[in-house]
C-alpha cells in the first residue's frame, strides 16, 4: 500500500513529534510520522528531562524557552493532561572568575531577550540550595523559570494534539530505503511505501543512517551519557515532609555535573572529559529502548566531587543507573533546516538536549517550512553550517570534544583544537611560517593574527586578550604601508548564461552592476529579512562573479540554485578552486604597479573589476576594501596563489609590507561601520534596518521579499542599527551585550572590537526604537559603560583613502 503525504517525518522522539504537532497546528494536512520502534525510543525516553533558559545565543535560548512554555502551559491546557513539568528553578555555581564573567555576559543578553537570569553571591547559593556546601564558591547564576519535565508525557501530549488534527503516526515501522523520483520522495518502510512532498530526518540516534539513505553526510555521533538516581535521601524527604518547595537544579560546570531532585531522592548527571562514542557508523538493528550496562568507574571522580559539594548525595544509595546514547554535533547545537542540495528535504536532528530543545525546535522548523524562512536568525542551528569537509574523523573528534566541554567556558574568540586542518588554502604553510595564529572558518584554516613567537596561541579571556598589541601592529602596517591577507575562505560562485544579468538583477534588493563594476546585493526572505549578502562583480561577456561569507557556502549555493529555476543560467561553485589575496594600504598601488602593466589609476576606479596579469599570473582584480584603505582583492586559481603571494611580498618589502589577519580586519571594518553577514545582517532584520538602505533599489524590478521589505521600511516600529563608541576601559567588547537606557533594555550589540586607528572601542548594535541617542549604556560583563552613537564612521567617513 502507498501512503501519500505532504510531509513525512522520520523519527518519533521529542523533536520529530514536536514538528508534527506544530505543522498540524499551522494547518498543514496529510502529515505522517514514522517511527522505527515506539514514540520516545532512542534517547528521549531515558532523558533526565532538564529544561533551561540558559544559553549563549538568542536563538538557542528561544528554542529552550519555547519548550518550557509548551510543556508547562500550552500542552496541559490543550490536552487536559500534565506533562509532569516541575518549575524548580536552577542555578549554576562556580569557583572560576572567568565563569563569573561568562555568567554576567549571559545574564546581560537575557535582559535583552526578556528572560530573568540573576547573578548569585555565595550567600544566595546557600539560601537557595541549603543542601549545598558553599566553601570556595565565587557565586553563580540563577534561572528561576527552569525546571524538568517527564519526556514521555510531553512527547505523547504533542502526539495527542497532532492526531486530533488529522496527523498520522506509524509505529514499529522502520525506514529501509529512500529515493527521490519526479517531485516526490519515495520512502520504503517495513509496512508501507510512503510518497511525500517533503521529508524530514528527525531520527536522532539514527540520524546519520537516515541521512545516508537520503544521500547526506549528517555530522552527528551518538555518545554515551550516564546519570544515576538515588534512593530516598533523608534530607530531601525531610524537606518534603515540612512542605518546603522542590530544590532547584544545581550545576557545577567546573566539576562537570548536575543534580536535581527526583521525588524524595536525587539525580546526579556527570559529564566526563573523555567521552565514549557509540555506534558511529550505524546503530544495532534491534536497538530501541535499551540501555548500556553502568560504567561508573569512568565518572567516579566526578561523583566524588559532587558528593563533596552536596554531601546529602552520599546518604541515598544508588537506586538505578541510566547509561544511554545522546547525539552530539561538532558544536553541540542541533541541525535544523534545509538539507543542502536536496529538494524539500529537511533536518531536525543532532540535538544533545532533545527534550530541552525539542518543543522549540519543532516550532522553529515548522515556521521555516510554512513561511519560507526561519522565525529567528538560524546560523547557530542551520543544518548547512557544516560542509563536505565534515567527514567521519571530524564529526567523531568534535563530538568527543563537545561532550567533554559540555560545561566548558564559552569564551569570545575561542578556537577549539579538535579536528582542525580540514581545509587549508594554498598559502597555509607560508602564513604559518610568518607567525600566523590560525582560527577555523567553515572548516578552513584562516589567520586570526600574527605572532613573533612560533607556537604562540591566543589566551582565552573575556577581557583584553594577549593578541591586542599584535593586532595593533598589523593595523598600523595596513594603514601606514601595505598589508597582505589570505581571503581564500570566501565562498565564490560564477554565474554564466544568456539569462545571467536578468538572474542577478532579480536575486536581491540591489540591481546588477554594470559591466566592469562591483555591487553589493542582499537576497531576502519572503518577509524582507536579510537572507544572504553577495559581492557581485560584472565580468566581460555578461557573466558574473559572486563572493560571500565563508560560513554561508552551502546556504548561499542553495539560494543561488533555487532562484535560478526557469532561467538559462549555469552556476559554478569555485570556492575550493580559487583563492584570494587582499592587498591593502596606501602603498598597495605602488606594490601592484611594479608587477603589472594594467592601468591602476583612472582606468581602475574604486568598486570596479578587471582581468589583469600580475607577475605573469592571470588575476581577477577587484578594487574593493573591507578595511577602509586603498586596496585590491586579487582572485586567482588555487595553484597560482603561492607564486602570486611570493611576488607581492617581494615587491612590497621596500614599502614595509606585512601580513594581517581576521582580527585586524574586523577592527578596521568596524571603524568604517561596515556590517557583516552572520553577525550584523540576519534574517530577522531588513537591510534598511541594518543600515544598508542605500543599496536597496526596488524600482522597476521584482524580487523575493520586495513588498514585505517596502512595507517594513515604512513601519514606524522598525529597528535601527547604530555604531557606538563605548567607554569600555581594558575590556574589549565583543557581541551580545545589552544596550540600556533608563534602566530598560533597548538594544543588543551584534559585533564589536577595539579600533586601533581611532583609539576607540566600537560596537554595532540594534536598537528596538529608532532615534534613541541620549543616556545609552552598554552592559559589559555586568558593568554598565557609557555609549555614544556615532552618526558617521570615525575613520575616513568620506572614503577618501579608498578612492585615492
Amino acid at each position: 500500500m502507498t501512503v501519500n503525504a505532504q510531509v513525512l517525518i522520520i523519527g518519533g522522539g521529542a523533536m520529530g513529534v514536536s514538528l508534527l504537532y506544530h505543522l498540524a497546528k499551522a494547518g498543514w494536512t496529510d502529515l505522517v510520522l514514522t517511527e522505527k520502534n515506539d514514540l520516545t525510543h532512542g534517547s528521549t525516553w531515558h532523558a533526565a528531562g532538564l529544561c533551561t533558559h540558559f544559553a549563549h545565543n538568542p536563538t538557542i535560548q528561544e528554542l529552550r524557552a519555547t519548550s518550557v512554555r509548551l510543556y508547562r502551559d500550552i500542552l496541559p491546557a490543550e490536552t487536559g493532561d500534565t506533562c509532569g513539568f516541575h518549575r524548580s528553578g536552577a542555578m549554576r555555581i562556580t569557583t572560576n572568575p572567568d565563569r563569573m564573567d561568562e555568567f554576567a555576559h549571559v545574564a546581560g543578553l537575557s535582559r535583552f531577550t526578556g528572560y530573568d537570569l540573576q547573578m548569585l553571591s555565595r550567600d544566595d547559593v546557600e539560601r537557595l540550595h541549603p543542601l549545598a556546601r558553599t566553601e570556595g564558591l565565587l557565586g553563580g547564576i540563577y534561572e528561576p523559570d527552569d525546571g524538568h519535565v517527564d519526556p514521555t508525557l510531553a512527547t505523547n501530549a504533542m502526539a495527542k494534539v497532532a492526531r486530533s488534527k488529522g496527523a498520522t503516526i506509524l509505529r514499529q515501522n522502520p525506514v529501509v530505503a529512500i529515493r527521490y523520483e519526479g517531485d516526490h520522495w519515495i520512502v520504503e518502510t517495513a509496512r508501507e511505501m510512503i510518497r511525500a512532498r517533503h521529508i524530514v530526518n528527525a531520527a536522532g540516534t539514527w540520524g546519520w543512517e537516515v541521512g545516508h539513505m537520503m544521500g547526506l553526510n549528517i555530522p552527528s555521533v551518538p555518545v554515551l551519557h550516564q546519570y544515576l538516581v538515588t534512593d530516598t535521601v533523608p534530607a530531601v524527604a525531610d524537606r518534603i515532609a515540612k512542605g518546603l518547595p522542590e530544590l532547584p537544579m544545581i550545576r557545577d560546570p567546573e566539576e562537570s555535573w548536575y543534580v536535581r531532585q527526583e521525588r524524595d531522592g536525587l539525580i546526579l548527571g556527570p559529564y566526563e572529559k573523555d567521552a565514549q562514542p557509540w555506534s558511529i557508523d550505524g546503530v544495532p538493528p534491534d536497538f530501541g529502548a535499551e540501555l548500556m550496562p553502568p560504567d561508573l568507574d569512568r565518572v567516579e571522580h566526578i561523583i566524588m566531587a559532587a558528593m563533596a559539594r552536596i554531601p546529602a548525595l552520599e546518604t541515598g544509595g544508588i537506586k538505578s543507573v541510566v547509561n544511554g546514547p545522546i547525539t552530539f554535533t561538532p558544536d553541540a547545537n542541533p541541525l535544523i533546516g534545509p538539507a543542502h542540495g536536496l529538494p524539500n528535504a529537511w533536518l531536525l536532528t543532532g540535538s544533545s538536549m532533545g527534550v530541552m530543545e525539542g518543543g522549540g525546535a519543532g516550532w522553529f522548523l515548522a515556521h521555516w517550512m510554512t513561511h519560507g524562512a526561519p522565525p529567528m536568525d538560524a546560523l547557530a542551528v542551520d543544518s548547512r553550517r557544516f560542509g563536505h569537509w565534515a567527514d567521519r574523523d571530524y564529526r567523531v573528534k568534535k563530538a568527543v570534544e563537545c561532550f567533554g566541554l559540555q560545561f566548558g567556558v564559552h569564551y569570545p574568540h575561542e578556537e577549539r583544537p579538535a579536528a582542525r586542518g580540514k581545509r587549508t588554502s594554498a598559502l597555509h604553510d607560508r602564513l604559518v611560517a610568518r607567525g600566523a595564529v590560525m582560527g577555523a572558518a567553515h572548516g578552513w584554516e584562516r589567520p586570526n593574527w600574527f605572532s613573533d613567537h612560533p607556537g604562540d596561541e591566543g589566551r582565552l579571556t573575556f577581557r583584553r586578550a594577549n593578541w591586542f598589541p599584535h593586532v595593533a601592529r598589523e593595523v598600523a602596517t595596513v594603514s601606514d604601508a601595505v598589508g597582505l591577507a589570505d581571503l581564500s575562505v570566501f565562498s565564490k560562485f560564477e554565474v554564466t548564461g544568456p539569462d545571467a544579468r536578468a538572474y542577478v538583477d532579480s536575486l536581491g534588493a540591489n540591481r546588477a552592476p554594470k559591466e566592469g563594476r562591483i555591487g553589493l546585493t542582499h537576497a531576502l526572505t519572503p518577509a524582507g529579512g536579510t537572507l544572504a549578502e553577495f559581492t557581485v562583480s560584472a565580468l566581460p561577456g555578461g557573466s558574473f562573479y559572486l563572493t560571500s561569507a565563508a560560513a554561508a557556502e552551502e546556504m548561499d549555493e542553495d539560494i543561488l540554485r533555487a532562484r535560478a529555476v526557469g532561467l538559462d543560467v549555469a552556476i559554478r561553485n569555485l570556492t575550493d578552486a580559487w583563492g584570494v589575496i587582499g592587498l591593502m594600504g596606501p602603498k598597495s598601488r605602488a606594490v601592484l604597479s611594479s608587477l603589472t602593466d594594467a592601468d591602476l589609476g583612472a582606468g581602475f576606479p574604486w568598486l570596479s573589476v578587471r582581468e589583469i596579469t600580475v607577475a605573469g599570473i592571470p588575476v581577477r582584480a577587484l578594487r574593493v576594501s573591507y578595511v577602509g584603505e586603498l586596496g585590491w582583492e586579487l582572485h586567482a586559481k588555487r595553484e597560482d596563489l603561492p607564486g602570486l603571494f611570493d611576488a607581492l611580498e617581494a615587491a612590497g618589502k621596500p614599502h614595509g609590507i606585512g601580513c594581517f589577519g581576521a582580527y585586524a580586519m574586523n577592527a578596521m571594518r568596524l571603524e568604517k561601520g561596515y556590517r557583516a553577514w552572520g553577525a550584523d545582517f540576519t534574517t530577522e532584520r531588513t537591510p534598511a534596518e541594518t543600515g544598508a538602505g542605500s543599496m536597496i533599489r526596488p524600482e522597476g524590478r521584482d524580487f523575493i521579499g520586495r513588498d514585505a521589505l517596502l512595507a517594513r521600511m515604512a513601519d514606524e516600529s522598525r529597528w535601527e542599527m547604530v555604531l557606538l563608541s563605548v567607554s569600555a576601559g581594558d575590556v574589549d567588547p565583543f557581541y551580545s551585550h545589552v544596550v540600556m537606557q533608563g534602566g530598560a533594555p533597548v538594544g543588543v550589540v551584534t559585533s564589536a572590537a577595539y579600533g586601533h586607528r581611532t583609539g576607540q572601542a566600537l560596537a554595532l548594535a540594534y536598537l528596538r526604537r529608532r532615534g534613541l541617542r541620549e543616556g545609552l549604556t552598554v552592559e559589559i560583563l555586568g558593568r554598565p559603560v557609557a555609549a555614544t552613537v556615532l552618526e558617521t564612521p570615525p575613520f575616513d567617513p568620506a572614503n577618501e583613502r579608498m578612492k585615492a
